[in-house]
Order: C-alpha cells, then sequence, then structure tokens
C-alpha cells in the first residue's frame, strides 16, 4: 500500500516571507532543492488575491508533480484545485472540512498541546504540524514550544505523520527527523536564504542522512 505521506522537506511560503523576490521563485527554486510538498500561507491577503497567488503557485507545482497545501482557506483551496489544506486549533474545523470537501487529499491540523490528540478533529486529521519545534519570529502566538522531547512524546502516542515547524534549519534538522518527525516544514530558513534552491538542498540532505541512520 502505497504511503499516503511520503513527503520529507515542506515548504511554508508567503509573498511577505521571500524578503522582496517572486514567491512562486523561490518556491520552484526550493523545489529543485529538495522539497517535495508547498503550503502556501497568506493569513492577510484578501480572498480574491489568496486564490490569484494560489493558482499561480499551483501552475508551477503541477509542472514538477508537488503537491499544493492551503493553509486556513478552504474556499481557496477547493477553487484552486490544491492538493489539500492545513488549519489550526483556532482555524475551520477537520470535522467542516471534510463535511464539505470530498476531494480532499490531505488534512494537516496544527498539535499545540497534548490534550488535542484526544479529539475528533485529531481523528479526522491525515497529518499533524507540530507547531512549533523552537520558537520562532513567524510564529508569535506559541501555546507551546515542544522541542524534541515534544516530538518523542507525540511520537509514543500517535501513528499518524508527523510535520515539525518552527526554527527547522540545516543544522538542528537531523536531530528532529531522529526525534520521530517524518517531514520538517520550513519558512525562513530556505524563503530568507540568497539561494533558496542550496538552503532547501542542505536541510533534505540532513533529513536523507538521517532518515537513514534510523
Amino acid at each position: 500500500m502505497a504511503n499516503p505521506f511520503p513527503y520529507r522537506l515542506y515548504l511554508v511560503i508567503s509573498e511577505a516571507d521571500c524578503a522582496g523576490r517572486d514567491f512562486v521563485h523561490v518556491a520552484e527554486q526550493a523545489v529543485l532543492g529538495g522539497v517535495d510538498v508547498v503550503q502556501l500561507r497568506e493569513k492577510h491577503a484578501a480572498p480574491d488575491e489568496f486564490l490569484r497567488k494560489a493558482e499561480r503557485l499551483q501552475a508551477m507545482l503541477q509542472s514538477y508533480d508537488v503537491p499544493l497545501i492551503i493553509n486556513d482557506n478552504l474556499d481557496v483551496a477547493m477553487q484552486s484545485g490544491a492538493f489539500g489544506i492545513h488549519v489550526g486549533r483556532s482555524d475551520c474545523s477537520p470535522a467542516h472540512i471534510r463535511s464539505v470537501w470530498a476531494d480532499c487529499r490531505s488534512l494537516g491540523y496544527s498539535i499545540e498541546d497534548l490534550a488535542q490528540l484526544e479529539t475528533e478533529d485529531a481523528r479526522l486529521a491525515d497529518c499533524f504540524g507540530i507547531s512549533p519545534v523552537f520558537k520562532t519570529p513567524t510564529k508569535t502566538d506559541t501555546v507551546t514550544e515542544w522541542g524534541l522531547d515534544g516530538i518523542r512524546t507525540i511520537r509514543q502516542r500517535s501513528d499518524k505523520p508527523l510535520v515539525a515547524i518552527g526554527g527547522i534549519n540545516a543544522k538542528n534538522a537531523a536531530d528532529v527527523i531522529r526525534a520521530g518527525a517524518d517531514c520538517l516544514a520550513v519558512v525562513s530558513a530556505i524563503c530568507q536564504s540568497p539561494d533558496p534552491q542550496q538552503a532547501a538542498r542542505e536541510i533534505r540532505t540532513q533529513i536523507d542522512q538521517a532518515l537513514h541512520s534510523i
């Protein structure tokens, strides 16, 4: 049976993250460096602007057969033909998403405390975002800074794919994988890099080496 979540390096991107560069170009460079799934997060964009950006990104990603995930906008996810959606505890619920979007192929849900693992929304999710592993300027509303021990704890309590995000870079990527994460989500270490392709390649190399050592 095929792995329903085979992805290892997950780019989270917005136009504002890309230091004035075209975000689609940055995303493409990241894909060439080893990113295999991309989430578009545009929390402050108007719905029509968000959709236009999603459609631009989707057109590029389809040429590489890389799935597009939309952050917390069900309408944009459905209208853009995205692969899936990612939501947090205060966003649109997984239960609602399942009720209206039968074609959703990946439903990610951010875990901010252990109690969430016992909820119906967690049961309905395909994968968990462990957020944040380490504190980061892009995540200011932190509930729990999980650290490596937090990943180990969640790994013991769930067999769902774990996507670790927050302060991930080439220096700590291997440790996060060894702690039990299946996939690493990255924002600044790739989007802010002067060479997104090389930055992605370095992180992907650390992921692959860590997986081979487990």
